[in-house]
């Protein structure tokens, strides 16, 4: 079984351990407005591929032909990844299963939702909830340690830098890949983008992740919550998640 990655491993001793869907929300938090980078749907479908890719590193699923079997039942000691992997079915055959693209589709919002405010109960983040028009709430989240979102992209661009050796730091570059926030989380320009979107299209959670941001961008059906930039760089031919 992996261990979860600490936020900023021998830095600080306080860094929380960091399961791969609060990861990637802390790296692509912007600290100083306490709103996510690119677009707050695109973050959901990350965040819900990257509950897939945690349990993959944990032992408990598998990816068929574009289908996710359950192969472990056991929970895993994070409750939020043991109600998850309740949803998923069990492996009976190849062919048997649920589409990753869909199952990212269809849980995207409730996963975000629910490690957010994980977080926030552990102390990690703080939330501020502004209402708009008076009626409909808004949430911005800030970090409890100040370099606490600092210490996740030094640990990534630790990564970026000898070449993802490992294989949770792969899953984590392909899903900002998978989101459009390459550009602006490499420190290594063009050839930083190249290779996160080669990882991107060799991980099947990162491809289903990816077909939902590029299907919701074609639809149009967009929550407009855009913040820092981002921006995608084209889906390529195994965006689909495994027709």
């Amino acid at each position: 079984m992996t261990t979860p990655a600490p936020a900023d491993p021998g830095t600080n001793p306080a860094a929380p351990v960091l399961t791969l869907p609060e990861e990637l929300i802390l790296l692509t938090l912007n600290p100083g407005s306490g709103k996510p980078m690119g677009e707050a749907a695109s973050l959901a479908y990350g965040v819900a591929g990257a509950v897939l890719a945690e349990l993959e590193l944990q032992g408990r699923i598998r990816e068929e032909h574009g289908r996710v079997q359950v192969v472990n039942p056991l929970d895993p000691a994070d409750p939020r990844l043991a109600a998850l992997l309740r949803t998923l079915p069990q492996a009976k055959g190849r062919r048997s299963g649920m589409r990753a693209r869909h199952w990212v589709a269809n849980f995207d919002k409730h996963v975000r939702d629910t490690y957010l405010d994980s977080l926030v109960e552990r102390s990690v983040l703080s939330r501020e909830t502004r209402r708009f028009l008076g009626l409909f709430p808004s949430h911005r989240h800030f970090p409890v340690l100040p370099d606490l979102v600092p210490g996740v992209r030094r640990r990534f661009t630790l990564a970026e830098t000898a070449g993802y050796p490992d294989h949770r730091d792969r899953l984590l570059a392909a899903l900002v890949s998978a989101i459009g926030l390459a550009a602006a989380l490499t420190r290594n320009g063009r050839p930083g983008r190249t290779a996160m979107k080669v990882l991107r299209r060799s991980e099947w959670t990162a491809m289903a992740v990816h077909y939902n941001v590029k299907k919701n961008t074609s639809d149009g059906d967009s929550d407009g919550e855009w913040l820092d930039g981002g921006g995608g760089d084209g889906c390529g031919g195994g965006c689909g998640g495994g027709d």
